[in-house]
């Protein structure tokens, strides 16, 4: 079942939403003595008002493509955005699951060359609401949700243990479209996720087993040693699992896909978990 938004059937949801009237005028660049940019912060001119914005120092921000140099805050500035032929989106057309509105992109991201697009953010927070993020490969999505891995010992799965609420998130700007995931996470049961072990390279599950993710690393030497004790164990053992290792799926509660513009005008569809097991859909603004 699905439903738009009542307050979105008065626009239909394939017009772009209004920009604000007005805009600043063109930002200029005018040289002093010594080659150094003057401090204008107003003027009126031909075209009207304009504002010039600076920094502390007061240099005014780089122009979009000037060359590598300068501050690191002009060289971010510098940097390109939604450089690559961006694909169509009709969310008229979505279907009424997001999760296979995800796999369509998926599809399409896999297709247009996407490195590792199967790779998502996942932030979560502790018991004193301290955020931490990191990424990790999702393992599957269906009606129960969607699915990562780690171990329960380790900073993410203690956060989990704390605090069950997280959000995945991934981004392709090779096709500039993200995807956003928030909901519950819980635990699978032992033989799933033992399933999920095995189904890992050698490699892999032989770190695993060496555990202690993220703590303090006492010598290269020692850990290289228990990882070489780790590899011979999976050799002789292959059913062998790490009693810490866990699947886990987050329930949804929203998901939301992007599909950026150049003009900035970019498309937000927006799905909602019902009462009643369907979603709800709603266009956000940019």
């Amino acid at each position: 079942m699905c439903r738009w938004s009542r307050d979105r059937r008065r626009t239909p949801p394939y017009r772009p939403l209004g920009r604000r009237a007005g805009t600043l005028g063109r930002r200029r660049r005018r040289l002093g003595a010594g080659g150094r940019a003057e401090r204008r912060t107003a003027a009126c001119g031909a075209e009207g008002w304009f504002r010039v914005e600076r920094d502390s120092t007061g240099a005014e921000p780089a122009k979009a493509g000037a060359p590598a140099g300068g501050s690191l805050r002009d060289r971010l500035r510098s940097i390109p955005v939604f450089a690559a032929e961006i694909p169509s989106f009709d969310p008229v057309a979505a279907p009424g699951d997001p999760v296979e509105l995800f796999t369509q992109w998926l599809d399409h991201a896999v297709a247009a060359g996407v490195p590792e697009p199967h790779v998502m953010n996942l932030a979560t927070s502790d018991a004193g609401n301290r955020v931490a993020s990191r990424f990790l490969i999702l393992k599957d999505a269906g009606p129960r949700g969607w699915s990562f891995a780690t171990g329960s010992t380790s900073p993410k799965g203690r956060d989990l243990a704390a605090n069950p609420h997280a959000a995945l998130a991934c981004y392709w700007p090779r096709v500039a479209r993200q995807i956003r995931v928030g909901g519950t996470v819980a635990p699978e049961s032992p033989q799933t996720s033992a399933a999920d072990f095995l189904a890992r390279s050698a490699e892999a599950r032989a770190e695993a087993l060496v555990g202690g993710q993220s703590a303090p690393m006492e010598s290269v030497e020692q850990h290289e040693n228990e990882l070489a004790e780790a590899r011979s164990r999976v050799a002789a053992d292959p059913s062998l699992v790490a009693p810490q290792w866990t699947l886990y799926t987050l329930r949804p509660e929203y998901v939301e896909f992007w599909q950026g513009a150049k003009d900035r005008n970019h498309i937000r569809l927006r799905y909602t978990a019902a009462g009643d097991g369907g979603w709800d859909r709603v266009l956000l603004r940019p």
